[in-house]
């Protein structure tokens, strides 16, 4: 199997093109094509397997095809006033920062010819910036549980 006979949106095929990449790892090609087709995906490797792209090209490949909501995410009070931006359309939990940061720079590299947003938020840093990125809009949140429920 090679990636080309995914059926992946033709965005992330060239990213994946231009990153080298040109065949599937077991965990990947054991995961890829029931995640594209909608269906729940558990698995398990060892580190180095690629786990990440296995789960993070169906998410990306669905979330290129869809489209994003028409409405604003609304914030309490006259005083706050309306965000501009739109509710995260997906959403992954690390369970540390570190895991987080590797997790987006994955999604930003696998994405980068895709029109989508992605925003991490984890604790141990100002949460300024992450609540800003929020306000704009996003299609993907990274987060940890603890930066998530501070910030929810």
């Amino acid at each position: 199997m090679q990636f080309s006979d995914l059926s992946l949106h033709a965005g992330l095929a060239r990213a994946l093109s231009d990153l080298g990449y040109t065949t599937p790892t077991p965990i990947q090609s054991a995961a890829i094509p029931p995640a594209n087709q909608g269906r729940d995906v558990l698995g398990s490797a060892q580190t180095g397997t690629g786990k990440t792209a296995a789960f993070a090209l169906p998410l990306l490949h669905r979330l290129a095809g869809g489209e994003r909501p028409g409405g604003h995410v609304a914030r309490g009070g006259k005083a706050r006033g309306r965000v501009s931006g739109y509710a995260p359309r997906a959403l992954v939990l690390t369970p540390t920062r570190e895991l987080a940061v590797q997790v987006g720079e994955s999604f930003e590299t696998y994405g980068r010819e895709l029109d989508l947003r992605t925003q991490l938020i984890f604790g141990g840093v100002s949460q300024f910036s992450q609540v800003k990125g929020l306000r704009h809009g996003v299609d993907l949140l990274v987060a940890t549980p603890g930066r998530l429920m501070d910030l929810h």
